[in-house]
């Protein structure tokens, strides 16, 4: 991904599936019974592009599954708006159902084409503020790092990543009366958290640390990313995750560069800054400290694969991140976008036509607004790279079923294939 586009609000595993139905009903943290708004287009038929999916079925039915116990586990007087619409959670819990009966069905492409169309409606993100009448979205990518590291500060394992820390507290501001992160100083005044600068040059946190890395900016890339993999001296393979954050605002330093010309909007890509930092050592600490937003980790028992901010393990191709202010979590998504084509030596050669069904299961830093989206690519190689540079246009449409006259049986309802 561009390095401005993710700080993922969640650890990092995946159960076997065997016990990830399980696992999910008793743990998944519900989203609250409040109302959420949307801002969404609702299109005409003809302006639905096919309703196909470049991916493999067995991928759509463990995130739908996984997605469906999460919603079940949600309060019943949630209430979800998409447009001038409102629907219940178990109208929620119904549509998904209902999503996954039609997939179980291994339908032809064509007859899922049908039965989508006629089982769902479908409303559209409206896009950033300048192409919102096209519903055009900023869509780029995250990954789950892998990156070596210490138990111990032994060079070059100097570069630590730190728990929460004690002095952690969340207050409200008494004449905003808004959420504050901070800590409590020697005045015994609450006062907001330190920034990232303030906590490395002083060296604040000594005594919290976690784990150490070797490299500064691939400590910086896993607060942007949010979660990952360490590899120990040992060999051992130990999962982090996101624990909390000092409360302050992210800045993009790819942002950054672009504003100072070191770079253009489109050579910003994760690769190109890693480049500049590495050939511009000296500029590397007023760079980093540009973003004062910091991130704690904690430990993660499984290994398999990061969590979302919904409590779910996220699915490598299937996960998006979005903003949960703007956009809901509690339906099937259907992305239109561009993906990359890797060659043998790791080049991105050519992009090609992206579209397939997803499910919003994620939050970022960065992913504000109804314009916005970031698929989680999962790990290895080809998830770096696609992540590293993906910063493609799109369109982003959510699935509810039609009528709101809850059937006594699903399969009943469905539309017969053609």
């Amino acid at each position: 991904m561009n390095i401005s586009a993710h700080t993922a609000h969640g650890p990092s595993p995946i159960w076997r599936w065997s016990i990830i139905i399980l696992f999910l009903c008793l743990w998944s943290w519900p989203i609250s019974g409040h109302a959420l708004k949307s801002p969404l287009l609702l299109p005409q038929q003809n302006q639905i592009p096919p309703l196909r999916d470049d991916m493999d079925r067995k991928s759509l039915i463990t995130a739908t599954t996984q997605h469906l116990c999460y919603l079940r586990t949600l309060p019943s007087n949630t209430i979800i708006h998409l447009g001038k619409d409102s629907y219940s959670k178990d109208w929620l819990v119904e549509s998904m159902e209902t999503f996954l009966a039609i997939l179980k069905q291994k339908p032809s492409p064509a007859e899922f084409d049908h039965a989508i169309r006629e089982n769902f409606i479908l409303y559209q993100a409206s896009g950033r503020n300048k192409n919102r009448e096209k519903g055009e979205m900023l869509i780029t990518g995250y990954y789950e790092p892998l990156l070596e590291g210490s138990l111990t500060k032994n060079n070059p394992f100097i570069h630590p990543l730190y728990t929460t820390p004690d002095s952690l507290l969340t207050y409200r501001d008494p004449a905003t009366k808004k959420k504050i992160t901070g800590y409590q100083n020697t005045e015994g005044e609450k006062v907001p958290f330190w920034t990232r600068a303030e906590i490395e040059d002083g060296k604040l946190l000594a005594g919290s640390e976690l784990v150490y890395l070797k490299d500064p900016v691939d400590a910086f890339v896993l607060h942007v990313q949010g979660s990952g993999k360490i590899r120990l001296r040992d060999g051992s393979l130990r999962a982090v995750q996101f624990a909390a954050t000092n409360g302050r605002e992210y800045k993009s330093i790819g942002k950054l560069l672009v504003d100072e010309d070191k770079m253009s909007r489109e050579e910003a890509t994760m690769p190109s800054i890693r480049q500049y930092l590495y050939q511009n050592p000296e500029e590397l600490k007023r760079i980093l400290h540009h973003n004062p937003r910091f991130v704690f980790f904690q430990w993660n028992k499984n290994k398999d694969s990061p969590t979302g901010s919904l409590g779910l393990p996220l699915t490598a191709g299937r996960s998006i991140a979005v903003d949960p202010g703007t956009l809901p979590t509690g339906v099937m998504a259907y992305l239109v976008s561009q993906k990359p084509i890797i060659d043998q030596e790791g080049q991105v050669r050519r992009w090609e036509a992206m579209h397939r069904f997803v499910l919003p299961q994620d939050t970022g830093a960065a992913i504000k607004g109804a314009g916005r989206a970031d698929l989680f690519w999962g790990n290895g190689d080809y998830a770096e790279i696609a992540a590293g540079n993906m910063k493609e246009q799109g369109q982003l449409y959510f699935l509810v079923k039609k009528n709101a006259k809850k059937s006594n049986s699903v399969a009943a309802e469905l539309t017969s294939f053609p």
